[in-house]
């Protein structure tokens, strides 16, 4: 009988919903999808057409990687709801890479090299999963939710930092707004009203922001309607052992935190997350991080503020992630409705992104509340763990005088955090042997 149990994540809604909460997750990631091409075309020293060449190919390639790991093919994908994105992570290390005399086309070349590298390697990486027990998985989860609240609150000072109007009380106040609307609709809203609560929020904020003049929708009808995407647009892939080997430490970097973002939604949905399925989920982020410079973009990893939305929401299928992957891919052939979402007020997504980030955060400590912390040493390794995981998040520089591969690892907060807690975990509760031998018969 428990064989035909449809899993939460293979739940299928009517395909006017499904579509609709896509469009969430779609709105959730934007600003943060298009941010990564902006910095390291300007660092290119690109155009501005050229930095939107690149913005749109995030799109399209974010779309296809967002299906590959929603859908799945034999091999390929944790079939969980995860949306793929260009990652954050890799930013520092591209931009000083795109700053040099081989600019884009070595910048292919390192990401395909040290891609095709953790290709080779994501199935021995799945083997991690053994020492990520909810100590550890309610650990990182937190920390995800706590690193990204830095982001909302840069979306609802205004997003630009060099603008007049960054953190003024009108900025701050459009966010605030909107955060009430969110509160509003999930508490007042019944059904498919309830859910789409974080749509309609938003909606709300922008018509709101456009009449007090907050929001500009001039430069919409500007530009192409469709686009094919371009291939190698900027020259064939240079391969630089240098900068293939810096960007290698970056994949270490990217399988870790995209294995902590499946252990993340597979506790959220509450379902078995095993080695296979992180071996399929790691194979595609690489896959589609390989590929993706033929196609003008950058490496893939999970986005951990949509854990937020399926946390908050309650949407865990799949198909509905699926969605907003058709609806990246479409922004990435069709620039005018890139240029709709791109009009969104940054404060409007700064006040959804607040309840969203705190979401993954109040997640993981409902996991943590499932740790025994009597007669051991859990409450320290939580603690410790958690403060390596928000140093880089409260002071941004601490680690700039250690050595490169020391900044890679753990300027990242979701990456520090999970590696002290895996090696603490390690040493204060080690296996019994008994165990041990079982699990290897």
């Amino acid at each position: 009988m428990n064989e035909n149990r449809v899993r939460p994540e293979d739940t299928r809604y009517p395909l006017g919903k499904t579509f609709a909460w896509g469009m969430q997750h779609v709105l959730t990631m934007y600003g943060g999808i298009i941010a990564p091409p902006l910095i390291i075309g300007s660092a290119a020293g690109l155009s501005t057409a050229d930095i939107g060449l690149l913005i749109t190919a995030a799109l399209f390639v974010s779309g296809v990687a967002t299906l590959l790991q929603s859908l799945g093919v034999p091999g390929f994908g944790a079939r969980l709801p995860l949306v793929q994105g260009v990652s954050f992570a890799s930013v520092s290390t591209l931009v000083g890479i795109a700053s040099g005399s081989g600019g884009l086309p070595v910048v292919a070349g390192a990401i395909i090299g040290s891609a095709l590298f953790g290709l080779l390697i994501a199935p021995f990486f799945a083997h991690v999963i053994r020492f990520f027990p909810p100590l550890v998985t309610g650990t990182v989860i937190t920390v995800i939710g706590l690193s990204l609240m830095p982001v909302a609150a840069r979306w609802a000072m205004g997003g630009n930092a060099k603008a007049a109007d960054w953190g003024s009380p009108e900025n701050i106040g459009l966010a605030a707004l909107t955060l009430a609307l969110v509160l509003l609709l999930s508490k007042v809203g019944r059904g498919g009203l309830k859910r789409l609560a974080v749509l309609l929020a938003m909606a709300l904020g922008t018509l709101l922001a456009a009449a007090v003049g907050k929001a500009d929708f001039s430069g919409v009808m500007t530009g192409h309607f469709f686009a094919l995407p371009g291939v190698l647009s900027f020259g064939l892939p240079q391969f630089d052992l240098a900068a293939i080997l810096s960007m290698a430490l970056i994949v270490l970097v990217l399988l870790t935190e995209t294995t902590a973002g499946l252990m993340a939604v597979g506790e959220i949905v509450g379902t078995p997350v095993d080695e296979k399925r992180i071996a399929r989920g790691l194979r595609a982020d690489m896959l589609t991080s390989a590929l993706s410079p033929l196609f003008n973009s950058f490496p893939q990893s999970a986005f951990a503020q949509n854990i937020g939305l399926v946390a908050m929401t309650g949407i865990k299928s799949r198909f509905v992630v699926a969605a907003g992957g058709v609806i990246l891919l479409l922004l990435g052939l069709l620039p005018v409705l890139g240029r709709v979402i791109a009009a969104i007020p940054m404060p409007v997504l700064g006040g959804a992104g607040v309840v969203l980030f705190g979401t993954v955060a109040a997640s993981g400590i409902r996991t943590l509340a499932k740790v025994d912390y009597k007669d051991n040493m859990n409450l320290v390794i939580v603690a410790t763990a958690i403060a390596f995981g928000t140093i880089p998040v409260v002071m941004p520089g601490f680690y700039d005088r250690f050595p490169g591969w020391t900044q890679t690892l753990l300027h990242s907060g979701i990456s520090a955090a999970c590696l002290v807690a895996v090696l603490l975990n390690a040493l204060f509760n080690p296996r019994p042997k008994a165990l041990a031998v079982a699990d290897r018969g």
